[in-house]
């Protein structure tokens, strides 16, 4: 994403952590990197997990309003709903609570990159993960979807 739009990106994603996890680290993120946009990507554990969905959607809110508090710049990543026919299919769509947290937070929303790229054997290291060029898609599709909404 750096490569593609020039803008110094910190990833502060960690491997299998829910949106409870996220949610508890972001106001030292905040605090630490003060950023001039924010990227919201979490939810696919939560879904994996069997998080109740009243749960990720509570804590997606939370980390857009503090974001929000942070940043004028605040997008979120739509993440595919579970579902193992879709998956099976190469049919994976967005969970609805995507478009409607960045609707309710005025957040921008970057849709079905992920669930495009994971629809897709080639794009995915495994069932649930992308592999290299499946992440430059993605990386692509956020970059592609931010500029269209104005972000330069």
């Amino acid at each position: 994403l750096a490569e593609l739009s020039g803008w110094e990106v910190i990833n502060a994603g960690v491997p299998g952590h829910t949106s409870a996890d996220a949610r508890a680290r972001l106001p030292q993120l905040l605090a630490e990197y003060a950023p001039d946009a924010v990227i919201v990507a979490i939810g696919g554990n939560d879904f994996l997990r069997q998080v109740p969905v009243d749960t990720t959607r509570a804590n997606i809110a939370a980390m857009l309003s503090a974001s929000r508090a942070a940043s004028t710049h605040v997008a979120l990543v739509a993440v595919p709903a579970p579902s193992l026919g879709a998956a099976a299919l190469g049919k994976l769509s967005d969970h609805p609570l995507y478009a409607e947290l960045a609707s309710a937070h005025g957040s921008a929303l970057i849709p079905a990159t992920v669930a495009d790229t994971l629809s897709q054997a080639e794009l995915r290291a495994d069932r649930i993960h992308a592999n290299a060029a499946g992440y430059a898609r993605i990386a692509t599709g956020v970059a592609d979807a931010l500029q269209r909404q104005g972000w330069r």
